[in-house]
């Protein structure tokens, strides 16, 4: 199974294809001739059982890297779905995460649309943004669209139009070594809550053993932590460079110079390496990084916890989110919302995170029992923390066009000024102009 990916490159084919896919979808974001279930009085998703005209329904759904560890419990799922939808039919196909975007653009450009994909949110709202998928408020209740935590929901919404449903999704927590923490006579009992007493734990740690607080990978999630937008609403220009961004930047600085954070650009295996040889005390990072150090250091392992990310003055976490979308030329378009929804409901999303680990986007699904109880182990913990997490989590590089180059050219400007002494501002006022102009390049 294949997490959430940053950083999807619009190459020439997609341009060539998404052009194609337009003038085939008309780039309305509805379906020509198709009325809606709420404009025809309809309930949501609640309609239609079977196919409206009576005639049978097959719906062809696309999934990422799900099989073949996940066959029993979606060909189940599948099953159970068709038994209380007589005339539908679900065809499963799933495809690794580099191809699938590059086959839906060629499948609906050619009239093949598939029913229900699962894409990540970027991508979703990349092809929303164009016309290419539903907007699903036509068809979604209020107490549908309300199922979900607030911020990944939203996360799926350009100009007020719902392009996907939330499915699942990880968060970030806090991994701590508690062995260096009451080394510096900090009590792991009570964690630190904002990245400001995060920041103050690692200089209290630094202090007291020589030991750095935490590695940081410098990438532009620095930016909407702190409550920095990295493009304007419409998404069309920068706005990162501000007063801000700038006080953001010399503060961190400022703690790699004092050793609270290591000065390095330090990628995931690198954070990883860090703290299983106890060079750092915190790691931020997803429940995955549990199966790392209990290989490379066991010792390291069992002396440490995961409690809540602290939050920075945005007050939010970074979630990872996957989701399911409707192809505007899906040609069955309400009973595809419909299996959409099933898929994405509480009961099903609960089952889903049991079996493969993730955590669900539904608010219901995090009262059981699963995700609010722990049995003292590391990974227990960790999962506990993400689930505390959710209400503050959204989805950062929404329907950001060339997310990739844009990334690069941040993490750019931010080595520049962190590794190599440049000036802050005209750092900044470089990376906005190379920002600026791939946009206009794309647009």
């Amino acid at each position: 199974m294949t997490t959430n990916k940053k950083g999807f490159t619009v190459s020439l084919l997609f341009v060539v294809m998404m052009s194609m896919l337009l003038a085939a979808c008309g780039g309305n974001g509805t379906t020509a001739g198709t009325p809606s279930p709420k404009s025809a009085g309809g309930t949501g998703t609640e309609v239609d059982k079977g196919a409206s005209t009576g005639e049978p329904v097959t719906l062809e759904f696309w999934t990422i890297a799900l099989q073949p560890t996940f066959n029993d419990y979606f060909n189940d799922l599948i099953a159970k779905y068709e038994s209380s939808h007589p005339g539908v039919t679900v065809e499963w196909k799933d495809y690794p995460y580099d191809a699938i975007s590059q086959r839906l653009l060629t499948s609906t450009a050619s009239g093949n649309s598939p029913d229900v994909v699962n894409l990540n949110t970027e991508f979703a709202s990349q092809l929303g943004s164009k016309g290419a998928l539903l907007n699903l408020n036509e068809y979604l209740t209020d107490e549908e669209a309300k199922s979900y935590f607030e911020g990944i929901f939203q996360s799926t919404i350009l100009n007020g139009m719902a392009y996907a449903l939330p499915w699942y999704t990880g968060t970030e927590v806090l991994f701590m070594n508690t062995k260096l923490v009451k080394q510096a006579g900090l009590d792991p009992a009570n964690p630190p809550q904002t990245r400001e007493e995060l920041v103050e734990w690692g200089r209290q740690v630094h202090e007291k053993t020589g030991v750095a607080g935490y590695a940081q990978q410098l990438v532009s999630k620095l930016f909407p932590i702190d409550g920095i937008p990295i493009l304007n609403e419409d998404k069309t220009a920068a706005a990162f460079n501000t007063p801000a961004a700038e006080e953001m930047i010399a503060q961190m600085r400022d703690l790699m110079a004092e050793g609270v954070v290591l000065k390095e650009d330090a990628e995931f295996s690198k954070q990883i390496q860090y703290f299983s040889g106890e060079q750092v005390a915190f790691q931020l990072s997803g429940p995955t990084f549990i199966n790392f150090i209990k290989k490379s250091a066991p010792d390291v392992y069992k002396n440490t916890i995961a409690v809540p990310l602290p939050t920075g003055k945005a007050n939010l976490r970074l979630s990872n989110s996957m989701n399911l979308v409707v192809p505007q030329k899906s040609k069955n378009p309400e009973q595809a919302v419909e299996f959409a929804a099933f898929m994405t409901n509480s009961e099903n999303q609960t089952a889903f995170s049991k079996v493969a680990n993730t955590l669900p986007s539904s608010k219901a699904s995090i009262q059981d029992p699963f995700f609010t109880e722990s049995d003292g182990s590391l990974e227990a913990e960790a999962k506990v923390a993400s689930s505390q997490s959710l209400d503050k989590a959204t989805d950062y590089m929404v329907g950001v066009p060339s997310a990739a180059d844009i990334n690069s050219a941040l993490t750019r400007g931010l080595q520049e000024i962190l590794m190599n002494g440049a000036d802050i501002k005209e750092t900044l006022n470089a990376v906005e102009k190379e920002v600026n102009n791939i946009l206009s390049q794309g647009s």
